[in-house]
């Protein structure tokens, strides 16, 4: 039941989020290469590609995608790492977030969110089961992984990582000093990146009093702001957004729900939250009756990427969080996302399937 309804709610929010790219990305597409429908057909393909992997993850036991998960992180965290070096990694605003591989751009940091909540369900629900020694190896991944994501510099995808990672351990139950003192160390080393950098510092100065320079640093808030606040009760209309007409920035990724609002309303905007409501609830629900404290993490771990992450995006749209680079998960165009998206989406439905499945019990033959 849990498992059919989740499959459904993913194939509607991918659905809406397909006409909401459509729609927010053909003025810039037909500016920029003549063809307003290059985004849309180049994440037609991305999709493509991701339901294989859906179907592949959906159709197998989650117990031999959980055993390939550390292979999965080593390989993903790799590829973060060749970013990191000159002349391999490709900067797109200031950013060196992507590899390219032929033509095709891959965000690796995108990749690997279901690998860390694979791996993280494997490591926090069997702690008391691991030596310190393996404890620590993985613990050390995890930091590695986070740091380079970093370095890119990505804060907004490493805090999203590491308070996932941090949630799903206290899902755990594991000993509050460890959570205590990871919350401590993650909280500083926040306000020294935001110190460091002076981009993020600026990001958060205009989320503060983005009117202050409208035209500058709170430009993108500002238009955003402008957007939303346009849509009214029931919207523009579908395609008649204003906005998107090349006064809001990256329209068709970070901002996408800005132009969703102005054209589907503050009606459209309830309907995509009581959307994600629902998939937040079945998910809890799924974690609730599965017994395995692996795959109960794996559940958690989902919710909070594609429901948490979707939360901080609207958030950002909204003026209520600090402009982050967060993607909205089935809605921004990009290939890495999508198909990472897809994986996650996967895996919950994978675990929903087995919570259901009866247990086979050993038949005592009586002599």
């Amino acid at each position: 039941m849990e498992a059919r309804l989740l499959r459904w709610l993913t194939f509607i929010w991918l659905f809406v989020g397909l006409i909401a790219l459509f729609s927010a990305s053909y003025p810039v597409a037909d500016a920029e290469s003549g063809d307003g429908l290059y985004y849309f057909k180049r994440q037609l393909i991305w999709v493509w590609l991701g339901l294989f992997g859906f179907n592949f993850i959906v159709r197998s036991p989650i117990k031999y995608i959980l055993s390939s998960a550390k292979w999965g992180i080593l390989l993903v965290l790799g590829l973060i790492l060749l970013t990191l070096l000159p002349g391999l990694g490709t900067t797109v605003n200031g950013a060196t977030r992507w590899i390219s591989i032929g033509p095709i751009p891959i965000q690796p940091s995108e990749l690997m969110k279901p690998f860390l909540v694979l791996q993280g369900a494997n490591l926090f629900g069997k702690w008391d089961h691991y030596s310190w020694k393996i404890r620590g190896v993985w613990l050390g991944v995890f930091i590695v992984t986070l740091g380079s994501i970093l370095l890119q510099p990505n804060l907004s995808t490493t805090a999203l990582c590491g308070i996932s990672l941090w949630l799903i351990a206290l899902a755990a139950n594991l000993p509050m000093i460890y959570l205590s003192g990871t919350a401590l160390v993650g909280f500083l080393t926040g306000v020294i990146s935001i110190s460091l950098q002076e981009y993020q510092r600026r990001r958060v100065m205009s989320f503060m009093d983005p009117w202050s320079d409208p035209r500058g640093d709170g430009y993108q808030l500002v238009q955003s702001l402008l957007a939303v606040g346009s849509g009214g009760t029931w919207g523009t209309g579908f395609g008649l957004s204003q906005q998107k007409l090349f006064y809001l920035p990256i329209q068709y990724t970070d901002f996408i729900f800005a132009v969703f609002a102005e054209e589907f309303g503050f009606i459209g905007g309830i309907i995509l939250l009581l959307l994600l409501i629902s998939y937040a609830s079945l998910a809890i629900l799924v974690s609730f009756k599965t017994r395995n404290p692996v795959k109960r993490l794996v559940a958690i771990g989902v919710m909070i990427f594609m429901v948490g992450q979707s939360l901080l995006n609207i958030g950002v749209a909204t003026g209520a969080l600090p402009t982050t680079g967060l993607p909205l998960p089935l809605f921004s165009y990009g290939g890495s996302s999508v198909i990472s998206s897809l994986f996650l989406a996967a895996l919950l439905i994978r675990v929903a399937r087995e919570c259901n499945e009866a247990d086979v019990l050993p038949i005592h033959n009586k002599e």
